[in-house]
């Protein structure tokens, strides 16, 4: 069992920057491929970033170059550090984990979620 927990959402300019944490529970961090997916209203939610236990990391296109994830296992933590943002970027941010080695895309096969941290980008 893993639980998650975000935080450093927050409302900022467009162009400026964010930092989220994403703290997990559990022994087996390092075992787990992480994620960031968001969800803006009235949208599905869509993949961000993922993290896989060896380090590979994949991002959406929207992202790419702006978006960086990072994991510390000794502090069983994954970040998202966000780059200049845009209001496009506004949506509520949730941290996910998965005991599969490639992290999927799909929201739905991922197995644990924090809360979700709002995050609002002001034009």
């Amino acid at each position: 069992q893993v639980q998650l927990v975000e935080s450093g959402g927050g409302l900022v300019q467009a162009g400026g920057s964010l930092r989220l944490s994403c703290a997990a529970s559990g022994r087996t961090f390092s075992s787990y491929s992480m994620g960031w997916f968001r969800q803006a209203p009235g949208k599905e939610r869509e993949f961000v970033v993922a993290i896989s236990s060896g380090y590979s990391t994949y991002y959406a296109d929207s992202v790419k170059g702006r978006f960086t994830i990072s994991r510390d296992n000794a502090k069983n933590t994954v970040y998202l550090q966000m780059n200049s943002l845009k209001p496009e970027d506004t949506a509520v941010y949730y941290c996910a984990a998965t005991g599969l080695p490639l992290p999927p895309r799909s929201y739905e096969r991922w197995g644990y979620w924090g809360q979700g941290t709002q995050v609002t980008v002001s034009s």
